[in-house]
């Protein structure tokens, strides 16, 4: 709780440096006269833009200027144009966190987990969907299956009513695209849009994805799930670089994160230092070996008590 505390100046430094330099950056590689040095500041715009969704992120969680309506328009502005309109994201976003490390056959703020049971007695079409949704296409394509498609154009064909803002989300992004192509070329839509937001996404899918699907995490029934247990559990520590690490806003501290959703990105390192019980997680890292790993993690076994591969979930079944 102590760390559940924001600094406003330390918070409005942060967001302001973060879209100073993804605005910066994404100029940049509209108007950079040499292919490289526009491809320089996609790959930068990218990175900025991760950065610039944990802020949104927390902003929507309460941990960072909550109060602020200057803040408010910054991030709802942003939420449009990232086709992450809040009302739908803020309602499948926090389903996840009162639901993570527990059995789900379908996706709602996260990606599906089955039991090996589950998976023996499912559906062809049960398990053909499973398999594409966790499929490593789906998570690096996730500019379109992850934002595109679940968080902003699903709630609205289920909710239309409910969820006007992700049309105004689908149109705020097709306009911008469509303005810079018409009036810049396709180059300029491509570099400054297109490209930084396809890289984004699919980190960012990633590293939801690996956080909760990993090889030492574990999953609980419904008698046995604690709010506890699934953030030390159920949730992974994501060791990076400090270069990597402020562009994904701490994000990797993300058992502390599930324990208290207040805690601003900024304040999750300085939490894990000081209090022993949150220094011993299940880690991941970025890693070649540990990417595998981790989408090799396929399914829960119940009798073994741990995450398997398909292939060993067909050996068990034997």
């Amino acid at each position: 709780m102590p760390f559940a505390v924001e600094s406003i100046p330390k918070s409005w430094w942060q967001v302001g440096f973060t879209f100073f330099l993804l605005l910066g950056s994404l100029i940049g590689a509209g108007i950079a006269p040499w292919w490289p040095l526009r491809l320089f500041f996609a790959l930068l715009g990218a990175l900025c833009t991760v950065r610039a969704f944990i802020t949104y992120h927390d902003h929507m969680h309460g941990a960072l200027l909550p109060n602020s309506r200057i803040a408010k328009f910054i991030f709802k502005t942003y939420g449009m144009l990232a086709l992450t309109p809040s009302r739908s994201w803020k309602k499948s976003h926090n389903y996840h966190h009162r639901h993570v490390g527990k059995v789900s056959s379908f996706s709602n703020g996260a990606f599906p987990l089955m039991t090996t049971k589950m998976w023996r007695e499912a559906s062809w079409a049960t398990r053909f969907s499973y398999r594409m949704e966790r499929h490593p296409i789906t998570v690096l394509t996730g500019y379109v299956t992850v934002f595109l498609f679940s968080v902003t154009m699903m709630p609205l064909f289920k909710e239309p009513s409910k969820h006007l803002d992700s049309l105004l989300s689908l149109a705020a992004h097709g306009a911008l695209i469509t303005l810079l192509w018409v009036f810049g070329g396709f180059n300029v839509a491509f570099f400054s849009v297109l490209l930084p937001m396809a890289i984004a996404s699919a980190l960012g899918s990633y590293l939801f994805f690996s956080q909760h699907s990993f090889k030492d995490m574990n999953v609980m029934t419904q008698d046995k799930w604690s709010f506890y247990k699934a953030a030390m559990e159920s949730s992974s520590y994501l060791r990076l670089n400090k270069l990597m690490q402020w562009f994904t806003g701490n994000i990797g501290f993300h058992h502390i994160h599930h324990l208290n959703v207040r805690i601003p990105f900024y304040r999750l390192p300085e939490a894990m230092k000081a209090i022993p019980e949150l220094q011993s997680p299940a880690t991941t890292t970025l890693s070649p070996h540990s990417i595998s790993d981790c989408f090799k993690c396929f399914l829960w076994d119940e009798d073994a008590h741990r995450m398997v591969t398909r292939r060993e979930a067909s050996l068990s079944a034997r």
